[in-house]
């Protein structure tokens, strides 16, 4: 109930009422690291929190709670996205988790516009990168089978792009 009787000033002056009330912030920045190519490190601003980490994700993979990944696995072949989520599923403790942020291809051919959008980032894709593609839910689980995490679950569709998460347990 403090917090409401700082509203206003809040309001009026800026910030908010929970730090206003309690001289502290309810939540304080996650820590995190950013893991990237070294070229790409090297220009990276930084930020509360965030950890800037240069490396390989074939080689190896910091550790992490929870590690996420948007937009990657759709620009390797099986193979090479296998020996990252191979890298993953180690950096991982027992309870981790991996959040993929990818498109999802229909499994039956679709006519619909976001269909057909999927299905140019497909062609895009293989074009573009040897071996890579978009992948279907059934190919996704295989790749997480694979790599040992014990289950896959979709979470939600964001503008067209699925949040996925892979469990080691």
């Amino acid at each position: 109930m403090d917090s409401w009787f700082h509203l206003k000033d809040t309001v009026l002056e800026g910030g908010n009422a929970f730090s206003r009330a309690h001289g502290m912030h309810a939540f304080e920045y996650p820590g995190g690291i950013n893991f990237d190519l070294p070229h790409v490190i090297a220009h990276a601003p930084s930020y509360p929190g965030v950890e800037h980490i240069g490396g390989n994700m074939f080689e190896s993979v910091p550790t992490g709670e929870v590690i996420f990944m948007k937009w990657i696995l759709h620009d390797w072949s099986d193979e090479k996205c296998l020996k990252v989520l191979k890298n993953i599923y180690k950096a991982l403790p027992e309870q981790g988790k991996l959040i993929v942020v990818e498109v999802i291809l229909p499994v039956a051919a679709e006519t619909s516009t976001i269909a057909k959008g999927f299905f140019e980032i497909d062609v895009c894709m293989m074009t573009l990168n040897p071996g890579g593609k978009e992948r279907t839910e059934e190919e996704f689980h295989t790749l997480a089978k694979q790599a040992g995490f014990a289950r896959m679950e979709k979470l939600c569709c964001v503008y067209n792009y699925w949040i996925i998460e892979f469990y080691k347990l």
